[in-house]
């Protein structure tokens, strides 16, 4: 068995005295593991980094075996996210959120937003609401994506302001606001009515309405995902949101 694609690295670990194993994003394949023989070579050791992109090929005798990797570099980025906390925790958390899918299972969408994030790790402005994204997408991808294009219980795309705990669905502000205290806000960056019509976007995010969305999918990913699994989320998701915080409260330094 060989196949041939690029992946992201996600985490590696050692084997024996010499090599690693590989975990891997690619595109065809989803998440993928493979042994890199000599992987922790001095000469391998810049290329094989949690973030890199790598050209890759995989071999075994069988298809289920784990099999081994040929790696070389194509796009090396992990020494730039190291340089920043939004960088470091940002691709800990991403991977933490990639790990929780089944192995050798496609998911291009993932693929192509871990790809976004990881080219925009170094401004948290940006990355803050894409991590949002790539959280419902996750979500989306595991079973419990959540519907916010009309209102739960008018079908109306006008002023969606709440997100329904129990349903997962958006809910407009005249119809959510006798039940207010128990509604889950819904930031305007996500409200898909919003931003089809151009009123919303990303640059719209502040510090409460970034925390109010990682309200939002910290919720849902708990109820659907991490209780019942008896796991808990990645500390790194935290470091994430609060490293964020603190670059979009910190004042910038005007230019000399």
């Amino acid at each position: 068995m060989e196949w041939s694609d690029e992946g992201i690295i996600l985490a590696t670990r050692r084997h024996g005295e010499s090599s690693l194993i590989l975990e891997v994003m690619t595109r065809a394949r989803g998440r993928h593991l493979g042994l890199v023989r000599g992987g922790r070579s001095r000469r391998q050791q810049a290329t094989l980094q949690p973030g890199n992109t790598v050209s890759l090929v995989w071999r075994a005798r069988l298809d289920h075996h784990l099999g081994t990797f040929t790696a070389e570099a194509v796009t090396l980025r992990a020494a730039d996210l190291m340089r920043a906390a939004s960088g470091v925790y940002g691709l800990q958390a991403v991977a933490a959120l990639l790990h929780l899918l089944p192995e050798r299972d496609p998911h291009p969408q993932l693929h192509a937003g871990l790809e976004t994030i990881l080219a925009h790790l170094h401004a948290p402005d940006v990355a803050g609401p894409l991590m949002v994204h790539f959280e419902l997408q996750v979500l989306a991808d595991l079973g419990f994506g959540l519907d916010l294009s009309e209102c739960a219980a008018t079908g109306t795309t006008d002023d969606l302001v709440y997100v329904s705990p129990k349903s997962g669905r958006a809910v407009s502000r005249s119809a959510g606001l006798p039940y207010h205290d128990r509604m889950l806000p819904l930031p305007a960056f996500l409200n898909e009515a919003s931003r089809a019509s151009g009123r919303s976007s990303a640059g719209d995010v502040d510090p409460a309405t970034l925390a109010d969305a990682f309200r939002l999918t910290g919720f849902f990913l708990n109820r659907h995902v991490y209780e019942p699994r008896g796991l808990a989320p990645s500390p790194a998701r935290d470091g994430f949101i609060e490293a964020v915080r603190r670059a979009l409260t910190t004042p910038t330094e005007p230019p000399d």
